[in-house]
């Protein structure tokens, strides 16, 4: 593999890695504080690829069916509400999935970042999706590390009933990880139904579980793990030799599978001691 092909794939990789980091990042924020598997963040995800799909020209208006969950549901009913969410998707929309028109079309197809003898070529969506991905990682960094809001969710994450006799109000702070963590999904799904034009109702379920992926990888309520477990992984998808082009679905977790052998608790997660 030349250099120039080599950067076009690390490229292609970081674009696809940065938005399964957004995605897994959702899982984490609830996990850290509840300690649960919020299953309703693939539907969110599904949520966010059809509002792309309404805003670029369909004869729908939803206007967000669901902001985010507001409630600390167990595991169970999360996944009770996933399901209902998927079936009231495919009610409005149908089981068909939909494609729509490119809201870039007006741009160039790919943006250059070689020279002209040796063109390093990225899909202008791809661009976007980066940016965009970066810009909402930079934003709840920050709101994480610092701000007061973000202080008191890392305290809630480590012990809730601590915070809750210092004072904080661990209430309002759980539904603020659910509303976040929605915004994650849908941004998610808005960021896929643009590079790849379609949405259906059954979007978000391949998805949901490579975010699973990603977040065992990097360590379960890590939040720079997942950052690095959802790079990792999409720069493992994007060096898939195009003769293995239909194994590619099943590197998240055969990469798992090898982390998890050397480190049982993720890249970045800490080993969970017991005292008895």
């Amino acid at each position: 593999m030349n250099r120039t092909l080599l950067l076009q794939q690390v490229l292609n990789g970081l674009a696809i890695g940065s938005v399964y980091a957004i995605f897994a990042l959702g899982y984490t924020l609830i996990f850290s504080v509840l300690r649960i598997i919020n299953f309703t963040h693939g539907a969110i995800f599904t949520l966010g690829a059809y509002a792309t799909y309404a805003l670029t020209g369909s004869q729908f208006g939803i206007n967000g069916l669901l902001a985010g969950a507001t409630l600390p549901f167990t595991l169970v009913s999360s996944l009770g509400v996933a399901v209902a969410l998927v079936n009231v998707t495919q009610y409005l929309f149908g089981a068909e999935p939909y494609s729509y028109p490119d809201p870039l079309e007006a741009l160039p197809a790919a943006v250059n970042f070689g020279t002209a003898s040796a063109p390093v070529l990225v899909r202008t969506v791809q661009v976007v999706i980066f940016g965009v991905s970066m810009v909402v990682l930079v934003l709840l960094t920050y709101l994480m590390n610092a701000t007061r809001t973000g202080k008191a969710l890392r305290a809630v994450a480590e012990d809730t009933t601590t915070s809750s006799l210092l004072g904080i109000d661990t209430d309002r702070l759980v539904l603020l990880t659910f509303v976040i963590s929605g915004f994650l999904g849908g941004v998610t799904g808005t960021l896929i139904g643009l590079s790849v034009g379609i949405a259906g109702p059954y979007f978000g379920i391949a998805f949901g579980l490579k975010g699973l992926a990603v977040i065992v990888l990097g360590g379960l309520g890590d939040i720079p793990g997942a950052v690095v477990g959802g790079l990792l992984i999409g720069l493992a998808e994007a060096f898939v030799p195009a003769q293995y082009i239909a194994y590619r679905e099943a590197m998240p977790f055969a990469l798992l599978f090898i982390v998890l052998l050397v480190r049982p608790q993720g890249l970045l997660g800490r080993a969970q001691v017991q005292k008895v």
